[in-house]
């Protein structure tokens, strides 16, 4: 496809990025638009894919027809067929007169299915007829009726899997899944975070006409760390807020992290084991460490007690030494009756204290090992702080304010 007319595009729907897998989304919309193909959108919530269908709508033989959005997750159960495919007079309670469908009032153009995943079975199997065949039944009627639509799909549900479950049709999904599009997500589009940022404070400056908000180099790093879950949505939120509640224009990565929530931790830092499942949950990787650390260490403070306690039987009774085996028994090792010289044990500190003091210098050194997996991490991925967060299995916000805590370059 011709460069111009991917600008083109891009201008008309007010897309803004250049993020090759984005190009390729439109490209792949752009070149299906001619056809009749079935088109399934994927992508997280928030990424955009709204605008695809319009495109594919648009740059099609179909462009004078009508053009329906429904969304499928907010009708419900019991009133889609009846939304989608229409229904006679007295078909239900509340049927006082007949209703057409949007496949039926859709006739001649394109209908725009968002959350296809949401769909009930039973209308999953009426779905797949209008796609196989172009028929459908009006709710409470027994006359075919016929429809020439364009069908395009999206979801951000994961519907291989959903297949696998039984939530959805396996036919249903290779049918809707002819023509392919990914949309992105924002955390994979580099510096287009930058381009949206900069067109949303541009946007909400002539709105509420007050000077535009500018980020400084570490702000953009702040940006370019987080991992947005709510895309592009929840950036435009963002930019918002920070707009309208800063009173500095100049924006420091300080003040952009005020506004970008902690994401909810799910598994533990690979560095120090994962989660086993048992229910407990931590607030900070510093509980996290404390209470691994703690764990890994009680069988050797089982056996400092042990020991401990060996030795003072020693100094009580030198005829005999009473060895503590795993099952906890004692077994008696009786000496030859000689002269024996016994050097009692002069501890600088009790036994208990003595562990209680080396529990408190591997706590003083925890954030010294922190520091330190955190810049080998950093070294091994060339500082690469997203592929470093990665491999700790942490977010990048959580990466990137310890950097700073610890101060390292």
């Amino acid at each position: 496809m011709e460069l111009a007319d991917i600008q083109r595009v891009k201008q008309q729907f007010g897309i803004i990025g250049n993020n090759t897998e984005l190009i390729r989304a439109i490209d792949t919309a752009i070149q299906v638009a001619h056809t009749d193909l079935t088109v399934l959108i994927t992508g997280e919530s928030g990424v955009g894919k709204e605008f695809f269908p319009q495109i594919i709508h648009t740059n099609s033989v179909r462009k004078h027809g009508k053009y329906f959005a429904v969304n499928c997750g907010a009708i419900p159960e019991g009133t889609i067929d009846s939304e989608l495919f229409g229904h006679v007079k007295g078909a239900f309670t509340d049927a006082v007169s007949e209703r057409k469908g949007y496949f039926c009032e859709a006739d001649g153009g394109t209908i725009f299915l968002d959350e296809v995943g949401e769909l009930p079975l039973s209308t999953q199997a009426r779905l797949l007829r209008v796609l196989e065949n172009g028929e459908f039944l009006r709710v409470g009627s027994s006359k075919v009726e016929k429809t020439n639509v364009r069908i395009v799909c999206a979801t951000n549900v994961n519907l291989p899997e959903a297949v696998s479950s039984g939530r959805f049709r396996e036919d249903l999904y290779y049918r809707l899944n002819t023509v392919p599009i990914k949309v992105p997500a924002l955390r994979d589009r580099g510096e287009d975070i930058f381009l949206l940022f900069k067109k949303f404070t541009m946007d909400f400056a002539a709105k509420y006409n007050i000077p535009r908000i500018e980020l400084d180099e570490q702000a953009k790093r702040a940006l370019l760390a987080y991992s947005w879950p709510g895309n592009i949505r929840q950036l435009k939120n963002v930019a918002e807020q920070v707009s309208i509640l800063e009173l500095n224009r100049k924006v420091t990565a300080d003040v952009i992290m005020n506004y970008l929530p902690e994401q909810p931790k799910n598994n533990l830092p690979a560095l120090f084991g994962a989660s086993g499942g048992g229910g407990k949950t931590f607030e900070s990787e510093r509980e996290i460490l404390y209470s691994v650390l703690f764990d890994m260490r009680r069988d050797i403070t089982e056996l400092k007690k042990q020991v401990a306690a060996l030795t003072a039987s020693n100094s009580r009774n030198s005829d005999s030494v009473h060895i503590y085996t795993d099952a906890e028994e004692v077994v008696p090792v009786v000496q030859h009756q000689q002269p024996t010289i016994h050097i009692a044990p002069q501890p600088s500190a009790p036994v208990h204290q003595i562990v209680a003091d080396e529990y408190v210098e591997e706590a003083l050194s925890l954030d010294d090992m922190e520091k330190k997996a955190i810049r080998q991490a950093l070294e091994r991925n060339r500082g690469r702080r997203r592929d470093a967060a990665k491999e700790l299995n942490i977010s990048e916000r959580t990466l990137y304010r310890k950097i700073k805590e610890y101060g390292i370059e």
